[in-house]
């Protein structure tokens, strides 16, 4: 699934800056679901991965599973390291706390007996207790030097190791063996809430031990692993990254013989399952839609073509469908369809390309992520917190979200919190801080910050000159002013019963532009209205005028309604600059973003629309703030506390000036914020934490620089044979249990061979 979203670089980087959700799906809603907001838990949506106990999955087969490209490192730790680095390390190395379905941090027990804090004064002290049987595939026990070398590596104070993060890591004062090589001891020089976030993964010693291993050597290749597979191949030109069982895997055995990595882009995906080239694959809604009509067409087992609404679809009917779905009219698709030869093969085409789509479900949840409206407070009108506040209770989340979920059937509930999702034992609805959508208390926000209706039109330093003027020529009566002209010209426009014409012009060229992407306040300027020099107006001189009100010479005619209601400060238009991504992924987000504009411009808020490459969306645009609004994605976390702070921090100035940001693209926050996180960071008692991040997030809230709109959709195609894989939601994979429900082999295998 294609999204635009961000990684949580130095807190914890979870996900690349990827793509966007697209297209409309027609599923059934899953069950189960409920908006209640008083208990999180029942709101989250499950997984989808189609359960299996081991003994129903076959043992052996290959796993082909589409990532977007071979991953620059395999180093998690880098800067570069991607959602295929994550995905790819998981099957290799410890996770010492995995996610769970209700995105919890849970034991492993394949790495630890137990971990807990023994100590908490005059230190915080914890002590692993490894698991005996955990080995590194050379035969290695895990143990004490791989924890120090990694705290080492990532703790900040050598700087030749080209780390992305640290966070937790710095607050380590020691590392060492406890009573015997199964258990490891490390005391903190501050409490660190979030201990459970460290070590994970967590590499060997001769990764992390140099800078030059670490850097470096492990971007290409692991050598030394611990998790059920072990690294076979890392090959670019082919795009692919090849596991084997791991032989020293002292858990349960994986029931795949080989699991492959294969690079394929987004767009080619429902040609990459149709073609059978991979087995399972994150996708869009126009791909869910294609394995959807496949599965009614075959009748959802690959048999007959099903009864019911789209059942029966023959190759010659469909293909008679797609004519007229991409342009073609009737008698064009009859045409086609009446050419024999060119007919029997795009049929013959269409009909394999069914078959094998037919062979894939479709599993869907939602992602740990939230999709967010960003207000860049850094400048311009947007530094005015009631303009920001103003914008945010003139949306309305919900139309947003059911615009994105509803079609999908998935449960369409607008975020809370920015800290948690729905299901999260932390979660609350801090939506509240902010208050609920009221467009008559927005446009009251704008006024009381100065954008007034009309105020486009005129500007303070005029209306000073004017009342100076009338004190000069105190006992002298205007012949006609601007007001009266105005009034004037009204009052004829009414008795002709006629439309401002150029108003009708304006309108539907601002409509245009909007349609293109492309519209700017400033072309609406009153002055271009003006008849010249003559001293009458264009609007004076069509039939049915009243002779006598015109209005001085120089005089601009009045703007139309549309104009006037725009809002302005001292002559100038409220006009703020939206970039959003053009790539073909991106189509979910302009959708939104279109919704966003409508919203805006009922309130006299007009926006200049610019989209850009996908490539260069965050980089050029997001991270750099070269952007007023934007929409964007966070991954859910299950240390807010950690990866929070970073993402809401208020900035810094550095020494040339410039705003030390982190992550927190929208440039706005405060110090009480940051002493909030400071001390939930530092809380040991998980409650007394949580209460602290809530309080952080009603802040957040009422700051109104991110705006959460909905929690991103997922969905998998996946071979219906598959069992234990699909749309994880909050869970990491247990990559041991995933396989075959009969014996197969699954698309080609690793060394390319049936």
């Amino acid at each position: 699934m294609s999204h635009v979203g961000v990684p949580r670089g130095t807190a914890r980087k979870r996900r690349s800056v990827a793509l966007l959700a697209t297209g409309v799906l027609t599923i059934p809603v899953l069950a189960g679901c409920t908006s209640d907001s008083e208990d999180p838990t029942s709101m989250a949506v499950p997984q989808d991965i189609a359960p299996a106990s081991r003994d129903r999955v076959a043992d052996g087969s290959t796993l082909n599973w589409a990532i977007d490209a071979v991953p620059s490192t395999l180093n998690a730790f880098q800067a570069d390291a991607d959602g295929a680095t994550t995905r790819i390390t998981g099957a290799l190395l410890p996770s010492l706390f995995p996610m769970d379905a209700k995105g919890e941090p849970r034991l492993n027990p394949d790495y630890l007996e137990s971990a807990k804090v023994i100590e908490r004064e005059p230190k915080q002290v914890v002590l692993y207790k490894l698991n005996q049987q955990a080995v590194w595939s050379d035969g290695r026990e895990i143990g004490a030097p791989d924890f120090v070398a990694q705290w080492r590596a990532l703790s900040g104070k050598d700087s030749a190791f080209w780390t992305a993060r640290n966070a937790g890591y710095e607050r380590i004062e020691k590392i060492e063996r406890g009573k015997d090589d199964l258990q490891v001891r490390v005391t903190f020089s501050k409490p660190y809430a979030d201990w459970r976030s460290l070590f994970s993964p967590l590499y060997p010693k001769e990764v992390t031990g140099s800078p030059g291993t670490f850097n470096d050597g492990a971007r290409t290749t692991l050598r030394n692993t611990a998790g059920p597979f072990r690294l076979r191949s890392v090959n670019k030109p082919k795009g692919t990254v090849v596991l084997d069982r791991n032989p020293r895997w002292w858990g349960d055995e994986a029931r795949l013989d080989s699991l492959v990595f294969r690079a394929v882009e987004p767009g080619k995906r429902t040609d990459a399952l149709a073609e059978g080239t991979v087995d399972v694959a994150d996708i869009d809604p126009a791909t869910a839609n294609s394995i959807a009509l496949a599965a009614r067409y075959r009748g959802g087992n690959g048999g007959p073509p099903a009864h019911g609404p789209g059942a029966g679809i023959t190759p010659a009917a469909a293909l008679r469908s797609w004519a007229l779905a991409h342009g073609s009219d009737e008698e064009a698709a009859e045409t086609a369809r009446a050419a024999r030869e060119e007919t029997r093969e795009a049929v013959a085409v269409y009909a394999a390309e069914q078959k094998s789509l037919s062979g894939f479900a479709v599993r869907k949840s939602l992602e740990p992520s939230y999709t967010q409206l960003a207000l860049n407070g850094e400048s311009g009108p947007l530094s005015d917190d009631r303009v920001r506040r103003a914008i945010a209770r003139t949306l309305d989340r919900q139309e947003l979200a059911d615009a994105v979920l509803k079609p999908l059937g998935l449960p369409a509930k607008p975020p809370g919190s920015h800290l948690a999702l729905a299901g999260q034992p932390g979660y609350k609805d801090g939506s509240g801080a902010l208050g609920e959508r009221d467009t008559k208390e927005a446009q009251a926000l704008l006024a009381d910050a100065g954008w007034t209706p009309g105020g486009a039109l005129r500007s303070t330093r005029d209306t000073k000159a004017g009342s100076e003027a009338e004190k000069k020529d105190e006992g002298e009566k205007p012949a006609a002013g601007e007001k009266a002209a105005d009034e004037d010209k009204a009052e004829k426009a009414g008795k002709a019963g006629k439309k401002d014409e150029k108003a009708e012009d304006t309108e539907k060229d601002d409509k245009a532009s909007r349609e293109e992407g492309e519209y700017t306040v400033g072309d609406d300027k009153p002055g271009s209205r003006s008849s010249g020099g003559s001293g009458v107006t264009a609007q004076d001189k069509q039939p049915g005028g009243v002779a006598g009100a015109y209005a001085p010479v120089g005089t601009a005619a009045p703007a139309p309604a549309a104009v006037r209601s725009r809002l302005g400060k001292d002559g100038k238009p409220l006009s703020l600059r939206f970039v959003l991504p053009s790539g073909p992924g991106s189509q979910s987000l302009r959708t939104v973003g279109e919704k966003i504009v409508a919203m805006l411009d009922s309130i006299g808020i007009s926006t200049q629309v610019t989209k850009v490459a996908d490539d260069s969306y965050f980089k050029d645009h997001i991270a750099s703030g070269d952007y007023d609004l934007a929409l964007y994605s966070w991954p859910a976390t299950a240390y807010p506390a950690t990866d929070g702070r970073p993402i809401f921090a208020k900035p810094e100035p550095a020494t040339d000036g410039s705003l030390l940001v982190a992550q927190n693209y929208t440039r706005v926050g405060s110090d009480h914020i940051d002493q909030l996180f400071d001390r939930a960071v530092a809380e040991l008692d998980a409650d007394a934490s949580r209460d602290l991040l809530k309080q952080a997030d009603a802040r957040i809230w009422a700051a109104a620089g991110s705006i959460p709109l909905y929690q991103r959709p997922q969905l998998v195609a996946v071979d219906k044979k598959l069992a234990n894989i699909g749309a994880f939601g909050f869970a990491a994979p247990r990559y041991q249990d995933i396989g075959f429900t009969a014996r197969q082999a699954a698309g080609p295998p690793a060394n390319g061979k049936k």
